[in-house]
């Protein structure tokens, strides 16, 4: 009897349950042979596969089969990414990209992005080193290198990159003051926090290489933002204080270096010139001795008219011509004269009485007070007369 045929309910031997009859097929497998043969026979014709005739459908089935099977197992990797395979749950290779073909319902395929940089924030409330509490927040940068250790060395590598760098991140703001934090330091905390989230991450074998890390501004919190506003404002007054002053002190160490130099050199040229001077003076002297050993009396007198002669060129001169017979004592305003001629020297105009001008009182010219015994207005006047050529010779 065929299987599609009526059975006996009553014939156990035949109860396809008992596995004591010819049939071993389950009914819900039977139902799905059934209806797979009646697409296959309505295309190409044939027997149930049930049946001692069957063999040419079975093998068609199993062909069908084997092709579907193979299209299965053809992926693609692209080109940023790398292809991790699992055989049997265990790691077999890595792929490069492009069409590739596995073992479908034995290997497993995982594809894996190493071109790619993510980024991972971490932010939070943490303690400086001087007990100042901040909100720090950074910013990690990095990208897969070996895409078995990223899959298996650790349970979740990104996850354990983000516990890693909150670590790396405390321990750093921990060793670093408030006022380096939020100002001065800040590259510094940046350098440091990288160089200690590598060495955290290093003996993991994570597969994953840091790019770069950004340590965001650091803020303290709401409560106290003012007074840390006005602390930062100070500071940057006071580096602003320092580079007014070392650029005051570039602009005058220059002009006083100069005056030193001049100063110097004025210094070395006096002391040449008085050398000189005093050189020759020795040497007048010398020519001076023979005439003063053969003429004392005659040389003394010389030397004295000639220092006379150089005083007299140096200092102010007033010539006085009074007639014989007046005995009146004649007043001469000098405080003023000495004034007027300082004013006329500061206005660049010439004095009235130059240093080497000699004046001379005359009647006839010009009038000058006089106090007499019975107090009249009357005025003696001597006539002027320049003497700076012949002061000093008579």
């Amino acid at each position: 009897m065929a299987w599609n045929e009526p059975g006996n309910n009553n014939d156990k031997d035949r109860d396809p349950w008992k596995n004591t009859g010819k049939s071993q097929i389950p009914p819900d497998l039977e139902k799905i042979l059934r209806s797979v043969w009646d697409k296959l026979t309505g295309t190409f014709g044939g027997q149930s596969p049930a049946s001692p005739g069957g063999s040419t459908g079975l093998v068609v089935f199993a062909l069908l089969a084997i092709v579907i099977w193979i299209g299965s197992g053809f992926y693609t990797i692209e080109e940023a990414e790398r292809g991790v395979v699992l055989r049997f749950g265990k790691y077999h290779e890595t792929v490069d990209p492009g069409l590739r073909w596995k073992v479908t319902f034995i290997d497993k395929v995982i594809p894996v992005d190493v071109e790619s940089v993510k980024s991972m924030p971490s932010s939070g409330f943490m303690l400086t080193e001087d007990e100042n509490v901040v909100r720090v927040e950074m910013d990690v940068q990095y990208r897969v290198v070996d895409p078995r250790a990223y899959l298996f060395s650790v349970t979740n590598a990104d996850n354990s990159l983000r516990e890693a760098t909150d670590s790396a991140l405390r321990y750093v703001v921990g060793h670093t003051s408030m006022d380096e934090l939020l100002t001065r330091g800040r590259e510094k905390v940046r350098q440091n926090t990288w160089q200690v989230l590598e060495g955290i991450i290093t003996p993991y074998h994570m597969g994953i290489a840091i790019a770069d890390v950004n340590f965001l501004p650091a803020r303290p919190p709401e409560e106290v933002k003012d007074a840390f506003d006005d602390a930062i404002s100070a500071q940057e007054d006071e580096q602003r204080f320092i580079r007014e002053a070392e650029a005051y002190a570039r602009e005058t160490e220059p002009k006083a270096r100069g005056q030193v130099k001049r100063l110097e050199e004025e210094s070395l040229g006096y002391k040449e010139q008085v050398v000189l001077k005093a050189t020759g003076e020795v040497a007048r002297f010398n020519q001076l001795l023979p005439q003063y050993i053969a003429a004392p009396a005659l040389t003394r007198e010389r030397l004295y008219l000639d220092t006379m002669e150089e005083l007299y060129q140096n200092t102010n001169k007033v010539l006085i011509d009074v007639p014989k017979g007046n005995n009146n004592v004649i007043y001469l305003p000098l405080d003023k004269m000495n004034s007027n001629q300082t004013n006329s020297r500061k206005e660049n105009v010439p004095p009235t009485l130059s240093s080497t001008t000699d004046t001379t009182v005359n009647n006839s010219q010009s009038t000058v007070p006089t106090e007499s015994d019975a107090g009249a207005d009357s005025v003696d006047s001597a006539p002027i007369r320049d003497s700076s050529r012949t002061s000093g010779r008579y």
